[in-house]
């Protein structure tokens, strides 16, 4: 006898035979005879006593089906079918019509969620195609019932959901000296150590492109100078006894002499030994130059994940001294500046500057000339962004300026602003570590809710009791993918598991990853800070102190709650100022159904990222930076701060400076500048006006150049309404 009916979505309710007489009589009336009580209870009857005690719709279904073919209404049997079918049908038609959309190259916002990724193109499809589907069965079967509910109402979005299957980490900071020292396995193919700047630069673009299609995440380099210093002099070596070939002595000698720097100077004034070592350093800084060209043309151009989208890389440098590591710095930089093909911005990698005093902050500081460089590049190519190493969390009590291997204890980013640090699980320490996955919590619905009682700290109280309840169901959803991607073995992660994540080296083809992956964090983030203190006092941070403390008070009780859910699950919590691309428009939509619009709060396309002040709030840089400066100690899973700048910046290279200075003076982590920059992809034409569209040489379109996120798109044709929408709110901050 029935007892139980499990549903299609997954739910379980009590049996009601109700519905069975309700199906029946609704495909009786559509035949000739009409309806027959008398059947339809002998027929209930029997599905619901020769039933197992729990059974599912759909084989409830099949058994009316038998027993309607088995009695004289055959009529009736053939209506519930086709009735059957119908519904089936129906509730294919979502899929159907969103799988025609990608099949026409439609331009919405499920095809354009990701500015990174071609979906016209037929490996984007298809990734798009299992993207779509992949979502449902998350849902249906790996999700708890309480944190799929918090999904459906609005509260929570679990970011790359549809990798959740595939029990794939997010991101990881790449320890690129095991690779260029040891080589590695990928796959088929098999790398051996490099020894010349050109494979090391080949290596490292091998090793982000490997490591992208085993995540779902991005891939960074933690200190792509340190790493690659040792190149240079092995470079330099090299071209040391290519003379000796053409002097017919022994130059030993020279292999390792003392250089200041590598800088290309004419030979002519020179003579004897000194004459040789510039010939060779002429030559090798050549070659880093070409080497560093290649690795960003390659960055811009190899694809990963089915030959659908560009590595999502990232590299961090500024602070190797040493003469080689300075070349690696200023070659990349210059390589940089003068662009990719017919002069245009690259894309990726993502360049971060690593900023700190005594090193490459002050004019004394060793550095400096070529943090300066680094300002230039960024006032015509927006990289580098700048990593604040002096803000007082980025501190690491084991970092020595004397110290060869420092980078250890410098703390690193992911482009996108994921930030890893802190471990309760080992080293302190960027390297080898990386976030495992994170989840967004809607703060601007739960605030919503709020909006109706009248009294100010009543309602403040709901919403923190709101938020409490909202965080617990968040920790739960993190902890239960956690226990789930765990189970992967060692060998679904050919390369991340073998030579990149810490500890992984103890780890066997058949082991499961248990062991080592608690070094990764788990993000809890946030959208729309400014719109939630807008439905709760009126005004955002930005506008008004009083909006500013509750904002304040708000992250830090997040922060605390995550140093809780952090002892009692056992995992490495953070929270995560989250860069929201696709989810900005998506929160937006729903609640706009939901609650109507609400002036300031859902009145627009997208809801603001994080805890920025809104895009269209006009103050200055100083102003913005004073807001926005005390959320970044408490959020140590990642944070950004950006400011829109006026003109052609590549004739106003302090401005790049004095944001940096900003940066510095409010303790900020990491932060970036935006400006606009048009190309001309036909005769490689620039400038910087806006709302124009063709090239006044050539009258080709121009390819302006934006920062989606953290990362920059060469077009806005696969940008969704919701950042299309917030892009065109921005205003210049001055």
């Amino acid at each position: 006898m029935i007892q139980i009916v499990e549903k299609r979505d997954g739910r379980v309710v009590g049996y009601n035979e109700e519905k069975i007489k309700a199906a029946i009589r609704k495909a009786m009336l559509t035949t000739e005879m009409g309806e027959d009580e008398a059947l339809i209870q002998k027929i209930t009857d029997r599905v619901g006593m020769g039933g197992n005690e729990r059974m599912t719709v759909e084989e409830i279904q099949d058994r009316v089906e038998i027993e309607l073919m088995k009695s004289s209404r055959k009529d009736v049997a053939k209506k519930y079918i086709a009735y059957r079918d119908q519904r089936s049908i129906a509730r294919r038609a979502k899929t159907r019509d969103m799988f025609l959309e990608i099949i026409e190259a439609k331009n919405n916002d499920i095809t354009r969620e990701n500015a990174n990724m071609n979906t016209d193109s037929p490996a984007g499809m298809m990734m798009k195609f299992a993207s779509e589907t992949t979502k449902p069965f998350v849902d249906d079967y790996l999700l708890s019932p309480e944190v799929k509910q918090a999904v459906k109402n609005n509260y929570l979005h679990i970011h790359d959901k549809d990798y959740y299957p595939t029990k794939s980490l997010t991101c990881v900071q790449h320890p690129l000296d095991k690779i260029l020292q040891h080589g590695f396995v990928a796959g088929h193919g098999e790398s051996r150590p490099a020894k010349r700047i050109e494979t090391a630069s080949v290596i490292a673009c091998i090793s982000l492109e490997t490591a992208q299609n085993e995540m779902h995440g991005g891939q960074a380099i933690p200190a792509f100078d340190f790493y690659l210093a040792p190149f240079v002099r092995s470079s330099f070596i090299e071209e040391v006894k290519n003379l000796e070939q053409f002097v017919d002595r022994d130059l030993s000698h020279l292999y390792h002499v003392e250089l200041k720097d590598f800088i290309k100077k004419d030979l002519d004034v020179l003579q004897g030994d000194e004459r040789l070592v510039q010939h060779a350093v002429n030559k090798t800084v050549g070659r880093v130059h070409q080497a560093m060209e290649a690795f960003i043309h390659n960055m811009n151009t190899i694809h990963s994940r089915g030959g659908n989208q560009v590595v999502f890389s990232s590299i961090n440098y500024g602070t190797d001294t040493s003469a080689e590591g300075r070349c690696v710095i200023r070659e990349i930089l210059k390589s940089t500046y003068e662009g990719v093909g017919n002069g245009a911005t690259a894309i990726f990698p993502i360049q971060i500057w690593k900023k700190k005093r005594g090193v490459s902050y002050l004019p004394e500081d060793p550095n400096y000339d070529l943090y300066k460089l680094a300002c230039k590049v960024t006032a015509r190519r927006f990289f580098p962004n700048f990593l604040n190493l002096d803000a007082t969390y980025n501190h690491h009590d084991k970092w020595d300026a004397n110290d060869p291997e420092r980078y250890k204890y410098e703390v690193a980013t992911m482009g996108c602003r994921t930030r890893v640090f802190e471990n309760r699980y080992g080293e302190k320490t960027s390297i080898g570590r990386g976030n495992l996955s994170f989840s967004t919590i809607n703060i601007v619905r739960i605030a919503i809710e709020t909006i109706g009682i009248k009294d100010e700290n009543e309602r403040i109280e709901r919403f923190f009791q709101k938020l409490d309840e909202v965080l617990d169901i968040t920790a739960l959803q993190l902890h239960e993918r956690f226990n789930f991607q765990k189970t992967a073995l060692a060998k679904q992660f050919p390369l991340v598991m073998s030579k990149l994540w810490n500890g992984a080296d103890t780890l066997g083809k058949n082991d499961t990853i248990e062991s080592v992956i608690n070094q990764g964090t788990l993000g809890i983030g946030f959208i729309g800070l400014a719109e939630c203190l807008i439905a709760l006092t009126g005004k955002h941070h930005g506008e008004s102190e009083e909006s500013q403390a509750l904002g304040l008070r708000i992250i830090k009780h997040m922060r605390s709650r995550v140093n809780e859910f952090s002892e009692a699950y056992g995992h490495n919590y953070s929270v995560l100022a989250t860069p929201a691309e696709g989810l900005s428009g998506k929160f937006t939509r729903k609640d706009r159904k939901t609650f109507g619009i609400i002036p300031g709060v859902t009145d627009k396309e997208y809801y603001t990222n994080s805890n920025h002040v809104p895009v269209y709030y006009k103050c200055s840089p100083r102003h913005k930076a004073k807001i926005e400066a005390p959320y970044h100690e408490l959020t140590g899973g990642g944070h950004i701060f950006y400011v829109e700048i006026d003109g052609d910046a590549t004739h106003n290279e302090e401005s790049i400076m004095q944001i940096v200075d900003l940066m510095d003076k409010y303790n900020m982590g990491y932060g970036s500048v935006n400006h606009n920059r048009n190309h001309c992809p036909n005769c490689g034409y620039e400038n910087a006006e806006k709302d124009v569209e063709n090239c006044p040489k050539c009258g080709t379109k121009f390819e302006t150049i934006q920062r989606i996120t953290g990362y920059l798109v060469g077009t806005t044709d696969r940008w969704n309404s919701g950042k299309l929408a917030e892009l065109n709110d921005r205003v210049v901050h001055k």
